[in-house]
């Protein structure tokens, strides 16, 4: 004949009876008469989201009931709502979707956002509104965050439609009724190695060529537009200039001339990428390899060379040396004082040799009889 039921603190019950709505049950213990067995009781947790078949119902039937226990919120186009339980952001809420929060525990509070006239987010926003989760699910999460790191600019897209360009930071955007994407790209010169390309010389010789190149970007949004990887699309630029620069010239010619190479091939990327808004810094070869054999007669060449060199440079020291002797045998044969200069010059080195030496007076000549002895280049006068 009685049905009891007990309702939780944190607890609201549908009575229903029939198929009808009939009360919310508050918390407490509850003694219903029912001798048919015509009621049921569907308990809610009142606290959150209120979802059951019967919110609507509630809501349009019984308004004075869904007043006192949730609160509902619709979502025009063009718009979107996030929620706030006891002052956190707990979710969001897209245009065309209904959702009704429970009021009888929580303080509950509604902001609402022009997505279509302000769809970037401040930073407080961000902070707030980027973990509320979302009412349905939905490949798409509502808000997109764009990360910038240092030294880099964003670029910002509306369904692939170029919207704006960022400096370092974090962002945010509505991401309603859009897709939003990002790219980011360092401003900072930045190295392109291009390994090593087997080319074809003139004269049939197979190099391996080594470059390396800095480019840079200086209009961001036109080298967006322009490639989507600017590193690689230099790095195939310069593939094709370099086989241009090497194919047309000889070996001695690419051994000899590598300024000139260098110069080909920057003024080939440079006019490549004049529409590209991005600008090749610096650019040139940092090896140059060649095959085993080659490398072998280039090196016995080289040799070669060199050792002619030498001995040109040796008969040079020769011919001056002679030249040198020739002028001083000159200036002796006219100098008798000179001579005698280099004959004592002669002396020192000779006694430079000797450990002692023990002078004797002989004929009562002495010293003199002693230097005359030793050294005399000719017959005095």
């Amino acid at each position: 004949m009685f049905k009891t039921i007990v309702v939780s603190e944190k607890q609201r019950g549908l009575l229903i009876r029939d198929g009808r709505f009939i009360d919310m049950l508050a918390p407490g213990r509850h003694r219903l008469f029912d001798p048919l067995g015509r009621l049921t009781v569907e308990l809610c947790d009142a606290s959150g989201a209120f979802i059951s078949r019967w919110a609507e119902v509630i809501e349009k039937r019984h308004p004075v009931i869904a007043d006192a226990n949730f609160v509902t919120v619709r979502v025009p186009e063009g718009e979107v709502a996030v929620i706030a339980i006891d002052g956190r952001s707990s979710m969001v809420v897209r245009p065309g979707e209904v959702l009704r929060v429970w009021t009888v525990f929580d303080d509950v509070a509604i902001d609402r956002f022009d997505v279509q006239a302000k769809p970037r987010l401040d930073k407080a926003q961000l902070v707030a509104f980027e973990k509320a989760a979302p009412v349905t699910s939905s490949p798409l999460s509502p808000i997109a965050v764009v990360n910038v790191g240092e030294a880099e600019t964003g670029l910002v897209f509306f369904d692939g439609e170029f919207v704006e360009t960022l400096g370092p930071g974090r962002y945010g955007y509505w991401q309603i009724g859009r897709k939003v994407t990002s790219r980011s790209l360092d401003t900072r010169p930045l190295p392109v190695e291009v390994s090593a390309q087997e080319i074809l010389t003139k004269d049939k010789v197979s190099l391996r060529v080594t470059l390396t190149a800095f480019v840079k970007v200086a209009d961001i949004r036109q080298a967006a537009l322009s490639t989507p990887d600017h590193s690689q699309h230099v790095y195939k630029l310069v593939q094709f200039a370099v086989r241009e620069a090497i194919g047309g010239r000889t070996l001695d010619e690419v051994l000899n001339d590598r300024e000139s190479v260098d110069r080909q091939i920057v003024g080939h990327v440079r006019g490549a990428l004049d529409a590209t808004g991005i600008e090749l810094a610096e650019l040139g070869i940092k090896d140059v390899i060649l095959p085993g054999d080659m490398r072998e007669l280039i090196n016995k060449v080289v040799e070669a060379e060199k050792t002619a060199q030498a001995n040109l440079i040796r008969r040079r020291e020769e011919t001056a040396a002679t030249r040198s002797l020739l002028n001083t045998a000159k200036l002796i044969e006219d100098n008798p004082t000179l001579l005698r200069l280099k004959e004592l010059e002669a002396l020192e080195r000779v006694t430079d040799k000797i450990g002692r030496i023990d002078v004797h007076a002989s004929n009562g000549q002495g010293l003199d009889a002693i230097l005359d002895g030793l050294v005399r280049l000719r017959p005095r006068d």
